[in-house]
């Protein structure tokens, strides 16, 4: 370097920090520079700055990660990224946080393990793992006092889908014999599964109230709650930002179609007015119901079936404990709701009147068909 003073002098310059050190040897004015790096002593078995992180920084990382996956691979992969990540991922607030599609596990993946991670989610107060892991024990794994327990768990902490599902098993007699259905208190779980917007239970509820059915009847109350629910489902197409149907297909007014039979792969609740709705999507807990009985036949008994409606896949309990279509005896559905549903979206066009129906042990059915035409457009079902 030289001076103000024209004075040129060698200049050993060290840059030091924790970790490199730098030696800068330069000659006189215009020589090359020649730099040498290396790693100090005391860096050497140092670990990376990310164990520098605090733990609740990484927790609340992670509890946004487990609440906003769409998959559940979206959250093991992190949990296997490292072993830090593998005992802070199941920290009790990061499986509280857990999204329903993050613990939506498949049947075919059904395992020890991913019973161990529901039950974590559930103990740390999951109400979706509380909610799936209720309707896997219940039906799946035939253990009704556990499984029931753990949707009343969800159920108390206001989770729609538990109330309903509460409400079903009241008014089927899940848990024992025909004779412990209690219709009133499957209304008041239907009720208060409304009261928070669930569809399911408004039309449940409508149905109810317009028969008669553990309350009251009042024909024009229930025929508001049907309408409310259709009028639901239609703004949850709406405001659904992965719906991958064209709006103008199913909004477009034709006073014509009144009536009309309507095939295809919607849900057309709101067909007499030209609207085609699509199929809501099914819970995960109901897809993994579905998945689990398919692989076993879909037979889920000796002499018991399922619920015909393609996105309910509840069992039997029991011997004849689901209602059957009232005009062909061959479908059978765990509810009302279901019933409407299915026989808007499949049903409809295929149901035709037999004159008996058969059983397998050779018995009649109880209370015999309906006539076609008394149940072809009120969707009404008998009890078998």
């Amino acid at each position: 370097m030289r001076t103000r003073r024209g004075v040129c002098y060698r200049e050993l310059d060290m840059c030091t920090d924790n970790r490199l050190v730098v030696k800068r040897r330069g000659g006189f004015s215009g020589d090359n520079c020649r730099k040498r790096q290396r790693l100090a002593p005391e860096s050497v078995g140092k670990s990376d700055v990310f164990e520098s992180l605090p733990d609740d920084l990484v927790i609340s990382i992670l509890s946004k990660l487990s609440s906003s996956a769409g998959c559940p691979s979206d959250f093991v992969n992190v949990l296997l990224t490292c072993k830090r990540f593998n005992g802070l991922g199941l920290h009790s607030l990061v499986l509280s946080k857990a999204s329903s599609k993050s613990i939506a596990l498949k049947a075919k993946n059904w395992s020890e393990s991913a019973h161990r991670f529901l039950k974590l989610c559930a103990d740390a107060g999951n109400i979706e793992a509380c909610y799936t892991l209720g309707m896997i024990r219940f039906y799946c794994l035939q253990n009704r006092v556990s499984g029931a327990s753990l949707m009343a768990k969800a159920a108390i902490s206001s989770h729609a889908p538990a109330l309903y599902s509460l409400a079903v098993i009241q008014f089927n007699g899940s848990v024992g014999s025909k004779n412990d259905k209690d219709l009133r208190a499957g209304v008041a779980l239907c009720a208060r599964a409304a009261f928070l917007g669930h569809i399911d239970a408004l039309r449940e509820l409508g149905h109810c109230l317009q028969d008669g059915y553990g309350v009251r009847q009042n024909v024009a109350e229930g025929r508001r709650f049907l309408v409310q629910a259709n009028a639901r489902e239609l703004a949850a197409v709406l405001s659904s930002a992965s719906s991958t149907v064209s709006s103008r297909s199913w909004l477009s007014w034709n006073p014509h179609q009144h009536h009309r039979h309507v095939t295809g792969s919607g849900c057309p609740l709101l067909s007499d007015f030209g609207c085609n709705v699509p199929a809501p999507e099914a819970h995960p807990a109901s897809r993994f119901l579905a998945d689990w009985f398919t692989a076993r036949g879909g037979v889920p008994g000796p002499g018991l079936r399922l619920c015909s409606h393609a996105g309910c896949a509840r069992p039997e309990m029991r011997r004849h404990e689901f209602r059957r279509c009232s005009v062909c005896g061959i479908v059978n559905y765990c509810s009302r709701a279901c019933q409407a549903l299915d026989w808007k979206l499949r049903h409809k066009a295929a149901c035709a009147p037999v004159e008996r129906w058969l059983v397998d042990d050779g018995d009649a059915n109880l209370d015999g068909p309906l006539a076609a035409g008394d149940a072809a457009d009120d969707d009404d079902m008998v009890e078998s």
